[in-house]
């Protein structure tokens, strides 16, 4: 199974830098087998053409407001059907240094490419203005965040294994 982890946001806009932060961190860990770690920061068409690669999962790391306490961590998973937008919807608002996850699996759909399984680890900010640095509730969530990550990694490996068994 390939699987990318894509750490998203600006680290311009204070806790919409939390994807990067922890993309970074895991990137500081022993790699595992099949799973590429990478910052994409806002360059959502650069993700688009990434994942023509042929990845069988994505794991979006992003602030995500929910409505929770800041700093609450959540894994998230979208209907993938339900969040394509339609193709012509597509063309007009993508841009090369933006990031809008939707628009992202619409380009990839219209390039031809494709994901099975899509899995967001979601924090909820407490700032998003105009400054670097996260904020400390964001800051403590980021080794949660990163637990999240890698226990969907382990689930994503689970479902593979239990499928080439089948």
């Amino acid at each position: 199974m390939k699987v990318l982890v894509a750490g998203i946001g600006n680290i311009f806009l204070g806790d919409d830098g939390f994807g990067v932060e922890v993309a970074n961190r895991l990137s500081m860990l022993p790699p595992v087998e099949g799973v590429q770690v990478a910052d994409f920061g806002i360059r959502g068409l650069h993700l688009a053409y990434e994942l023509l690669g042929g990845y069988d999962a994505l794991v979006l790391v992003d602030a995500v407001p929910m409505g929770e306490a800041p700093g609450t961590v959540a894994v998230i998973e979208p209907d993938l059907d339900a969040i394509r937008p339609p193709d012509d919807e597509l063309a007009p608002t993508l841009e090369a240094h933006s990031m809008n996850p939707v628009l992202v699996l619409g380009m990839l759909a219209s390039l031809g490419g494709s994901v099975d399984s899509v899995r967001i680890v979601g924090c909820e900010p407490a700032v998003i203005d105009e400054g670097i640095g996260l904020s400390p509730a964001v800051t403590d969530a980021i080794d949660p965040a990163v637990d999240a990550v890698q226990e969907v990694l382990a689930d994503l490996a689970r479902h593979e294994e239990q499928e080439s068994r089948a």
